[in-house]
């Protein structure tokens, strides 16, 4: 099991592929390379953030923490939020309504087409200024430079690590699915005294998943694997080890570990998928990039 509490990192400067002012904490991340690759962060933006109307090849995860992100069509996200946006699928522009503060998941998911690591994408990010310059979240090539004139910022950086063209995965959702927790109601959770739930969804054939789980305190939990856990409030004990608001956990598939709740307890579960047998380059067929 991996935990980090996100009170002890440090804000950095990140995005800087997209247009205005962003900040991340940088929690949990996966194996860079892996088909199952992934990244959890807490993000700040300022009022003047935005980005394009964009897609990805990759799954995510956004739970709204404070202030409001604007996705234009797609809606708006208010505290209490949680957004899954899935490969594929279009969304945004987006913009923050004044300072929003956002956790966000990211992996790599059915399509096999994995997730780049914070490290690869700033190192793409410089590399690339060599070629062109970033604008609005867009990558517009040097005149003398071979390539397409325009393409948005993370696939080019994609393309530039991987060294071939995107293909872009057909979407399995048309549009982003915006869950408010606020109008799920709280379901005993079978077995273990003082626990409830809320389960939220179950996506793709994959069966990535979110439920949000509530412990009165004297509580005990088991927690599951190939999870990434994320404390929304309350405090308590994990194994050998302190949780309280906004601490971080990953536990791999296989890996158990019990919470034991000393206040009371909110805790967002998200499952990532099962890629068992999918290895990278194993891709199922998919639509060409535009």
């Amino acid at each position: 099991m991996k935990i980090v509490h996100a009170d002890e990192v440090e804000w950095k400067r990140g995005l800087q592929h997209r247009g205005g002012t962003f900040h991340y904490r940088h929690l949990l991340e996966g194996e860079a390379g892996a088909v199952g690759n992934f990244h959890l962060g807490i993000g700040q933006q300022d009022g003047d953030f935005s980005s394009p109307r964009h897609r990805h090849n990759f799954d995510q995860f956004r739970f709204q923490i404070e202030g409001t992100m604007n996705f234009d069509r797609n809606g708006k996200m208010v505290p209490g939020t949680l957004g899954y946006f899935p490969e594929g699928a279009a969304y945004g522009p987006q913009s923050s309504e004044g300072r929003s503060v956002t956790a966000v998941l990211q992996f790599g998911a059915a399509s096999g087409n994995g997730y780049l690591s914070p490290a690869e994408i700033a190192a793409g990010t410089e590399e690339l200024k060599k070629f062109g310059t970033f604008e609005a979240g867009i990558f517009r090539r040097n005149g003398d430079v071979e390539g397409r004139r325009n393409t948005d910022a993370y696939q080019a950086i994609w393309e530039h690590v991987h060294g071939r063209r995107m293909d872009y995965p057909k979407p399995r959702y048309r549009d982003p699915i915006m869950v408010d927790l606020e109008n799920y109601n709280w379901l005993p959770l079978q077995g273990v005294p003082g626990a409830f739930q809320k389960p939220l969804g179950t996506f793709t054939e994959r069966e990535c998943s979110a439920v949000l789980i509530k412990l009165a305190p004297g509580t005990t939990y088991r927690a599951g694997g190939r999870s990434v856990y994320l404390v929304l409030s309350g405090a308590g004990r994990v194994g050998e080890q302190s949780y309280r608001s906004l601490t971080g956990m990953h536990l791999a598939s296989g890996e158990r570990t019990e919470l034991a709740a000393r206040e009371n307890t909110e805790l967002l579960r998200l499952v990532l998928p099962d890629l068992a047998g999918l290895e990278a380059g194993d891709r199922p067929r998919a639509d060409a990039a535009e």
